[in-house]
């Protein structure tokens, strides 16, 4: 599957999604960062596991009101914790991190997944090269990955 992430002038960027010759394109609110889909791009790439993205990679249409889905739904409070250390700075300890996605995951009901402070780290490596690209990348123009 490719993803198409394109820098907007205004309040959103875009997201194209290519599979099995068929085409979609959702509106990413602009935060700052990379959009919050290039963050579900990072973890689910390194760690393998079932997210959103995957979820449309196997068919499912590119919806941000998808059925719950228990490792999706896993794979969705570790995205939140890396939006929240990379908007605070990005140097918050593995161990931080692990820790607040367990109680993320606690307060939502729904299973952490077992993760390192090595994947963290790996994860964390994989944002900060994705936003240096997305940061040098002019309006307009489009960044193209793989998944």
């Amino acid at each position: 599957m490719e993803l198409s992430f394109t820098k907007g002038a205004g309040k959103f960027d875009r997201m194209t999604v290519r599979r099995d010759g068929h085409e979609q394109t959702l509106d990413c609110p602009k935060q700052r960062i990379i959009p919050h889909d290039m963050v579900h791009y990072a973890v689910e790439s390194l760690l393998h596991r079932r997210g959103f993205l995957s979820r449309v990679r196997d068919g499912e249409a590119a919806d941000f009101r998808m059925a719950p889905e228990q490792e999706s739904d896993s794979v969705e409070r570790l995205v939140e914790v890396f939006q929240g250390d990379a908007w605070s700075g990005g140097d918050s300890a593995p161990e931080e991190m692990i820790a607040l996605y367990q109680v993320t995951c606690r307060a939502r009901e729904c299973p952490p997944l077992a993760v390192t402070a090595e994947q963290i780290l790996a994860i964390r490596a994989r944002i900060v090269e994705l936003d240096r690209l997305w940061q040098a990348l002019p309006v307009g123009q489009s960044m193209t990955l793989e998944l």
